[in-house]
């Protein structure tokens, strides 16, 4: 499958890369991993105002989407630049909702229009698969619990738990009203995390692509032996495998975003197993090739290669894209 962004999703790409850049978003990371979200969310609604989580809500309820290749795109992007907060979690609500259709009788409708807009910050969660957290629970505006073929909207949180990323906070969603029973709160949550997959593997390319380009400028600028350390060969080596990983990555990332478009999510445990491990790789050589440097908290590197981590297992641990590559490949 060959693919080349058009003019008009490049500039859009281009756009998203300028606000992050001057937004200073190491700094919204960090404000927000101390419990400061007030710069998140201002940057959340400069993002809405971009168009980026309408492009995950249908027209019917004032977004652009569901357009997977240009979301695909706009979460580069914001793991380029460590985005935090529940973005992922929030599109998947969308997503969510949008094949749940009526199931929800208003929530749809209700929900929807703001997290178009920016106004609403959702997460979402699905216990099924054996996760009982979700992100952000205690900031968002709402928070969708999917257990079994039940979701229902949880009233309150149990305490944070740690992650290896700070600004990823992890709660237990607690109690709720029901929205939907039944076998189409089960396919739409399967839909939401394939979109959630997909998300996330465009997060960690981004955000592999960051790691390197900041190890590289860092290695052309170390010295040792009176020569900076680019120049020797073992340095070359590592930096030309984290590249290459990228570079398969990310032919994988908008092929499921093709697939996805077209309603074939096939091909989304593959991209995401592929940009994630090619992140995680990045990471380590960014944490290798910074030497003592790198295993500080106050180089805003760590901000990156925490969330490589943490965004490896998220929606999908390596293991299980994988069985679902062999499973898909059985079939």
């Amino acid at each position: 499958m060959w693919f080349l962004p058009d003019d008009a999703q490049r500039e859009f790409a281009r756009s998203l890369n300028a606000l992050l850049t001057a937004a200073d978003t190491p700094a919204v990371s960090r404000a927000w991993a101390a419990g400061d979200t007030g710069p998140g969310r201002r940057l959340w609604t400069r993002l809405a105002d971009l168009g980026v989580f309408a492009l995950a809500v249908p027209e019917a309820y004032e977004g652009v989407g569901p357009l997977p290749v240009e979301l695909a795109l706009a979460f580069t992007e914001l793991g380029r630049h460590a985005m935090p907060g529940p973005v992922v979690e929030t599109v998947a609500a969308a997503a969510f909702l949008d094949r749940l259709g009526d199931g929800t009788g208003t929530a749809a409708g209700d929900w929807l229009p703001g997290i178009a807009s920016g106004k609403t910050v959702a997460s979402f969660c699905v216990v099924t698969g054996g996760n009982p957290y979700a992100l952000d629970a205690a900031d968002a505006d709402a928070v969708l619990v999917v257990d079994g073929d039940t979701v229902r909207i949880a009233e309150s949180t149990g305490p944070v738990q740690p992650s290896a990323d700070p600004a990823r906070r992890l709660a237990r969603p607690l109690g709720g009203t029901v929205l939907a029973r039944g076998p189409r709160v089960t396919a739409a949550a399967a839909h939401a995390a394939d979109v959630a997959a997909l998300a996330t593997a465009a997060q960690a390319l981004g955000l592999g692509r960051a790691l390197l380009a900041h190890t590289v400028e860092h290695v052309r600028q170390r010295t040792q032996f009176g020569v900076v350390i680019g120049s020797f060969q073992a340095v070359k080596h590592r930096l030309a495998d984290t590249l290459i990983g990228l570079e398969f990555a990310e032919p994988l990332l908008y092929a499921a975003a093709l697939g996805l478009a077209a309603g074939d999510a096939a091909d989304i445990p593959a991209a995401k197993v592929s940009a994630c491990e090619a992140a995680y790789a990045a990471a380590r050589t960014a944490l290798q090739l910074h030497g003592a440097l790198g295993y500080t908290d106050e180089l805003d590197l760590s901000l990156w290669m925490r969330k490589a981590r943490a965004l490896r297992s998220a929606w999908g641990s390596p293991a299980d894209c994988r069985a679902r590559v062999l499973e898909g490949a059985r079939a």
